[in-house]
């Protein structure tokens, strides 16, 4: 297909999704405005990366910070937010940071750490979720189930950290019904962490879901979803 006919074929892609997300929201009694679509580029190069403001979506998700670093200076539009949704090396941390709006996958006490004293050397904030290994997967990063809710009472630590909420993936193995029920443990996670949080910290995102079951994730009251394979359908060679 010539690339016009590609970029029509990504915004049916965006097209179907939104109306798949929006059907979910709506089952689960909730606004379709409330969940956001984060499109994953870790599948494509940076030109196609940049097809998507103009399909008009913004908020861009990448796994690999090389990646990220190479995908959003070629992507020159101001109002994208791009979303860093894989493992962070502390040594990464200085030249990605001013590419992000969104930390998904802050993982480990020491990589809240690295980036308070990232922060703090630039004078910014961070918006950040913690990823929680939901599931108890060795394959997977995260913090344990076990860890969080003292986690919580701690968060004043990290004053220039916006800890805004969770983030976490269904069991590799396991069916929607498998699925549904990571989601919905880390929900009730995120709703007892609020009660041991300082007040001035609202966990109100929950970043769940993928191509696979995304849908899911929103009935289970994901805000972020994060879709890749879905997006891209048709367009890979």
């Amino acid at each position: 297909m010539a690339t016009p006919d590609l970029r029509e074929r990504l915004v049916e892609n965006l097209s179907r999704i939104r109306g798949r997300m929006a059907d979910a929201a709506r089952r689960s009694g909730r606004d379709p405005a409330d969940v956001v679509l984060v499109a994953v580029t870790k599948y494509v190069d940076a030109e196609q990366a940049a097809w998507l403001p103009g399909a008009g979506c913004c908020e861009l998700g990448e796994s690999r910070p090389q990646s990220l670093w190479t995908k959003a200076a070629a992507v020159a539009d101001p109002g994208v937010h791009w979303h860093l949704i894989g493992h962070l090396q502390r040594n990464k941390i200085r030249r990605t940071l001013p590419w992000l709006s969104w930390i998904h996958s802050v993982d480990s006490r020491r990589l809240l750490d690295a980036l308070q004293q990232e922060a703090e050397a630039a004078a910014t904030r961070v918006r950040v979720l913690l990823e929680v290994n939901v599931a108890g997967e060795s394959a997977k990063t995260g913090f344990t189930l076990a860890d969080m809710l003292p986690l919580a009472d701690q968060f004043d630590r990290w004053p220039r950290l916006r800890i805004e909420g969770l983030m976490a993936m269904a069991a590799l193995e396991g069916d929607a019904d498998a699925a549904r029920r990571d989601f919905s443990q880390l929900r009730e996670l995120r709703d007892a962490m609020q009660r041991h949080c300082p007040p001035h910290i609202q966990l109100q995102q929950l970043s769940m879901g993928m191509s696979g079951d995304y849908e899911v994730a929103i009935e289970e009251g994901a805000t972020m979803v994060r879709v890749g394979s879905a997006v891209w359908e048709g367009l890979l060679t």
